[in-house]
């Protein structure tokens, strides 16, 4: 093996910046071999396995589908059997009838609205509505809108011989109207009446969650709208301009209408309060200010500042006052709320006054669960193996996405397989207590300009993500005051991008982030961008992204405080070719980002706020330059009381890097604990039985014209039981594995190799154990392998 030194030093030190951090340099060690690690499928994740808030760190035990409910079994679901749609009944009243050929959106839709007018007024989280899909394929041409409420659309499995949804968006799904160079969407340009495309942000899916109502005052131009148009009126404008109302100071403090820590929030003094009740949703939502740009590191001069809502957060409405007009939510708030742009000080941004609001949730969807099957995006002509390290867009005109939450609450996404979408698998925007857990995603057609092919956290408040593998998208992220989630167990080949817009208070923890070096902005072949609309830098995208002011100001401000990591094993390809370098590699450390100890504090280099992340991943922020690291805790998790199948906290298999903190060309901030450095871990050692006595067969339960479904089956042959396995394969050049399940996967080049789950490595003595693939392209494997 070969032996080099790794500097771990600024990759941006041409920077015209002045950088006076502590960086770190490591002694060279045996170049590790990258093992995976599954997805943490199986964590107990119940409201009793949660620990109890810790003292000095916000509490995350109400996180999730209903405050920390588990998600729904048999028992919440309807006795009405007029609410059970079966997949029967979807063919024969319905007409959805899998591979037939035939465009099934009107069908699913009717049987959408068939459960939103009969069954949602009289369903609740205890009596939930079914939409079963049949086994096989299911033809989607345009997006369908999901707003009944309590309904469980579920399929028939998302691996070989489920469901599988194809998604083909029509002329009036797909964008007619890109930006000038034709490199992206453009929601300005996307008119109809008094409406821009920005109405629909984060932009169309196959599946949308949300309520499709049109005010009353839209009505006259909802009916004029072309028919690639009328999805500008529906929901949003209800809650942003419609429903909300202003805000007045409170007594003693009459710039503000609350403060952080407080739970009551006074309203304007006209206005009707009607829609504010006592266990509705209320989205409050604070004015950004000049006052507030400042506190980022953010001037004019910096860019275009925004008279807008960054901070914002919904809320469950706990007391309603209609005679002094306030109202009490769920739990303290987590930032000022200004009466105007102005009230705290501030002169107007642009000369105009922004009023901070309170809007209640007039109409949210409520209770809606996507389970057990597959969805792609299906785009004729374009080869999903270019998608791979493409952090462009192939086809900015398609760029859906798979399911999106907009005004939702409560809602959950488990045993999805979604596979090459338009853009996003999963987006928020607007939402509330989601789950999104057990799910693969694998490629998206477009991840470049725009923001898009995130796993994308948006606007999204005390929700949890568990148990996903995600591959081939451009990140894992939380943007736009995402608050109160906790992220564990998932399986990552991205950075988890905290993107911007005073998103805080998160945890991610027990995750497995391996970032190669291709992950990058350059990686592309068109329709580029890095962060900020820019061109391609010269840098690659480390496990963590952090939004500085000065560069996240271009699409909202910086990234805000408490942003907390914790026992994640995190590895970097540096370089390429090299091995994988661990990052902010203590586990039992606390890494809580944009704090001091006491408050929010940019990251900074020797007291100066650091313009950018780019470049300056590699920099010790700790030691009051942003990352307060100076708790720990002994317990694998923060979130849970005890954890099975999480990453082995024990050191890595052969030899670390010393590490040591060393000066670099500017006066050093004093020394602590840093992102620190060490081999890869490798698999932990475990008996396996020799080769020769795993055998493997195949079966193709799935065969469609561009590929195939294959279940392998593994034999242990031996006179002892194995308690894991490994396949090997190769595939001929044209065809290559578009998802997988019950395993581990990784490639070189058309070489795939597979690897046991934690629930099914342990094979008895003449038993089996199986994983499956799908294939996109229809050449079989050959020299099949077991060991």
């Amino acid at each position: 093996m070969s032996r080099r030194t790794v500097p771990v030093t600024l990759l941006a030190a041409l920077s015209s910046v002045a950088l006076a951090a502590t960086v770190l340099t490591l002694t060279p060690a045996p170049e590790p071999t990258l093992q995976p690690v599954a997805a943490l499928t199986t964590l107990d994740l119940s409201t009793a396995n949660r620990r109890a808030p810790l003292p000095g760190l916000y509490d995350w035990s109400k996180a999730g589908y209903r405050g920390g409910a588990g998600l729904p079994g048999a028992s919440e679901i309807t006795p009405d059997a007029a609410c059970q749609i079966t997949s029967a009944e979807l063919a024969s009243q319905y007409a959805v009838t899998p591979n037939d050929g035939v465009d099934d959106s009107a069908g699913l839709q009717s049987a959408i609205d068939a459960i939103r007018t009969g069954c949602s007024p009289s369903a609740s989280y205890t009596r939930l509505s079914v939409i079963t899909l049949p086994s096989g394929t299911i033809n989607v041409s345009r997006q369908l809108g999901v707003d009944a409420d309590y309904l469980i659309i579920r399929g028939a499995g998302s691996g070989a011989g489920g469901t599988s949804i194809v998604f083909r968006p029509d002329a009036n799904t797909r964008y007619d109207t890109l930006t000038d160079d034709g490199s992206d969407w453009d929601e300005d340009g996307m008119v109809s009446g008094s409406a821009k495309g920005g109405w629909i942000w984060p932009g169309r899916g196959l599946f949308r969650v949300q309520s499709r109502g049109v005010h009353t005052s839209y009505a006259s131009e909802y009916a004029a709208a072309p028919a690639n148009r009328k999805d500008l009126f529906e929901g949003t404008v209800n809650v942003h301009w419609k429903a909300g109302l202003k805000l007045r100071g409170k007594t003693g403090d009459t710039g503000f209408s609350a403060r952080a820590g407080d739970t009551v929030v006074h309203l304007a003094t006209s206005g009707s309060m009607s829609a504010f009740t006592v266990g509705g949703l209320v989205n409050v939502r604070a004015a950004n200010s000049l006052s507030f740009y400042a506190q980022q590191n953010i001037t004019a001069a910096d860019g275009t500042l925004q008279n807008i809502h960054m901070r914002q957060q919904i809320f469950t409405i706990t007391a309603v006052d209609a005679t002094n007009r306030t109202i009490t939510v769920d739990k303290p708030l987590e930032f000022d709320v200004p009466v105007t742009s102005t009230s705290d000080g501030s002169a107007a941004i642009d000369g105009a006054v922004y009023d901070s609001k309170a809007a209640p949730l007039v109409d949210p969807v409520l209770g809606v669960g996507f389970e057990n099957f597959a969805m792609t995006q299906e785009m004729p002509g374009l080869n999903p193996a270019d998608a791979i390290h493409n952090y462009g867009n192939m086809s900015p005109a398609d760029e859906m996405h798979g399911i999106v939450f907009k005004w939702a609450a409560n809602s959950w996404v488990r045993g999805i397989s979604a596979t090459m979408t338009g853009s996003h698998p999963i987006v928020s925007e607007e939402a509330y207590r989601l789950q999104i857990v057990g799910n693969s995603f694998d490629g998206s057609w477009n991840k470049g300009k725009g923001g898009n092919g995130y796993f994308r956290g948006s606007r999204v408040w005390d929700s949890l993500y568990g148990g996903n593998t995600s591959r081939n998208l451009r990140h894992f992220t939380f943007q736009w005051s995402a608050s109160g989630n906790v992220v564990i167990g998932n399986d990552f080949d991205s950075d988890v991008n905290l993107h911007g817009g005073w998103e805080r208070n998160n945890l991610i923890e027990l995750n497995t982030v391996t970032v190669p070096y291709a992950h990058r902005s350059g990686s592309c072949t068109a329709n580029c961008g890095e962060e900020g609309g820019g061109g391609p830098d010269a840098s690659t995208w480390f496990p963590i992204w952090w939004g500085a002011g000065k560069k996240a100001v271009k699409w909202s401000g910086s990234t805000g405080p408490r942003n907390v990591f914790f026992n994640n094993t995190m590895t970097k390809q540096i370089t390429a070719g090299a091995g994988y370098t661990a990052y902010y590699a203590d586990r039992q450390r606390i890494y809580q980002f944009g704090w001091n100890g006491t408050g929010w504090k940019h990251l900074d280099s020797a007291g100066t706020p650091i313009p950018d992340w780019s470049g300056r991943e590699q920099l010790d922020y700790t030691g009051g330059h942003g990352v307060d690291a100076t708790r720990t805790d002994p317990g694998p998790s923060l979130f849970l009381r005890s954890v099975t199948g999480g990453p082995s906290t024990s050191p890595s298999v052969g030899a670390s890097p010393s590490v040591s903190a060393s000066p670099s060309a500017s006066p050093s901030a004093s020394p602590s604990v840093s992102p620190s450095a060490s081999a890869s871990p490798s698999a932990s050692p475990s008996a396996s039985p020799p080769a020769s006595c795993l055998t493997v067969r195949t079966e193709r339960p799935s065969i469609w014209s561009s590929g195939y479904g294959m279940d392998v089956f593994i034999k242990n042959n031996c006179s002892q039981a194995t308690t894991r396995w490994t396949v090997e394969f190769d595939l001929p050049a044209g065809t290559t594995v578009s998802s997988s399940w019950s395993s581990v996967r990784t490639r070189s080049g058309q070489h795939y190799t597979f690897t046991n789950v934690a629930y099914n490595g342990d094979i008895a003595s003449g038993q089996e154990e199986s994983f499956g693939f799908n294939a996109a392209g229809t050449g079989l494997p050959f020299n099949i392998t077991a060991h």
